[in-house]
């Protein structure tokens, strides 16, 4: 539904995590039974999670445990991991910094022209431990840094910027061919982001084997405030599902939908899948684990950018172990540990087998969500009221 936001312009409203619930089914189901399997062309996850390329949250050490849990952890080659031989040192300079400090001393530590040979040993190392490697970079780099990361033998490729689309109007640089890249390589390739129907498609259309949803959500991402962009996450993946919905009916091929930020309980998780999403990706949770490099740092991608940074350093603490965050138990009393567990009880609750099923759960807007009858948590800062 369209309003009115002033004279001849009308503004259509979009919705977030908080102003959604989702309705229990008619009939639920046994949590431990449902398929919460993710399938991303060739490498198929026991559960729908990545982890963010972010520097603070996956390294190879990170990739690896991520990977023997049943997920996936996605390697940033544009980042410290391809600059330095030696990356959790460099890592912790930043963690280590006063917030005052911190986007400078990012900024600096990210000059270093990235070493190519790096990227294949990166690749190695991760497929060394027997577990799917996945690996991020901007369209810029796409093209050179796909080959070697597909030779060194990547199971996944992912192109991801602020904002991607299939047609982009540059007189000054040849823009990124995704149709000809994805045609190119050999394994899959994920794309983002976007978070409108249209761009969704034509993305699909260019070949893509999945995509990444969200325009500035992340914890640590301030593009939102930067550029003013941005659609709240449940309208641009309803928006997107609806997308990848026609495109199958249209072609017969399925192409997953990630959410890919601004989750940060295993309650945004759910309304997330409710929406549409295929799977999500996560970083501020993650973050929080012990075998992440960033010490309970983590920054945005942007970050780094020279003139017009669009993300920042935050710290969110160490709060347990991967497992603990993934899998239970549980120590803390906010949703954000055994988000998987969180999703399976979700599922069963909502009565759906599998995620597919899980798309089509009941969802009512409701802005009273995480208020009401919650005064007490919110007056004594435990639970939902932290």
């Amino acid at each position: 539904m369209a309003f009115f936001i002033g004279r001849d312009r009308e503004a259509r409203r979009a919705y977030g995590f908080d102003e959604i619930a989702l309705v229990p089914g008619d009939v639920t189901v046994n949590p431990e039974e449902v398929d919460t399997t993710l399938q991303l062309g060739s490498v198929k996850l026991e559960i729908p999670f990545l982890a963010s390329a972010m520097d603070g949250v996956v390294d190879t050490e990170f990739a690896i445990a991520m990977g023997k849990l049943g997920g996936l952890g996605v390697l940033n080659l544009d980042g410290i991991n391809t600059r330095y031989e030696k990356p959790r040192e460099v890592v912790s300079q930043i963690a280590g910094a006063s917030p005052d400090e911190a986007t400078r001393l990012v900024q600096e530590l990210y000059r270093p022209p990235v070493k190519e040979d790096l990227i294949a040993e990166r690749v190695k190392q991760i497929k060394k431990a027997k577990v799917p490697c996945a690996v991020s970079t901007i369209p810029q780099n796409a093209d050179r840094y796909g080959k070697i990361a597909m030779e060194a033998g990547a199971d996944l490729f992912v192109v991801q910027s602020t904002v991607t689309t299939v047609r982009h109007k540059a007189t000054k640089y040849k823009p990124f061919d995704i149709v000809k890249f994805c045609k190119a390589m050999k394994i899959p390739v994920v794309v983002g982001n976007c978070v409108t129907y249209t761009v969704a498609s034509e993305l699909m259309d260019a070949g893509v084997s999945g995509l990444l949803i969200g325009v500035g959500p992340g914890a640590a991402c301030t593009s939102r405030g930067v550029l003013g962009i941005g659609v709240p996450q449940v309208t641009a993946t309803v928006d997107c599902a609806a997308a990848r919905d026609y495109f199958f009916k249209r072609t017969g091929k399925y192409v997953p939908i990630i959410t890919d930020g601004g989750m940060s309980t295993g309650g945004d998780i759910c309304k997330a899948i409710a929406a549409g999403s295929d799977g999500v990706m996560v970083g501020s949770a993650f973050a929080r684990a012990k075998e992440a490099p960033g010490q309970g740092f983590h920054w945005g991608m942007a970050t780094p950018h020279a003139n017009l940074p669009r993300g920042t350093r935050i710290q969110v603490g160490i709060t347990g172990t991967l497992e603990e965050i993934l899998y239970g138990p549980s120590r803390l009393d906010d949703g954000s540990q055994n988000l998987v567990g969180a999703l399976r009880t979700c599922m069963g609750t909502v009565g759906a087998m599998n995620i597919r099923e899980m798309q089509t759960t009941e969802i009512v807007i409701a802005p009273a969500i995480k208020t009401e009858g919650k005064i007490f948590q919110k007056a004594q800062r435990i639970g939902m009221g932290k």
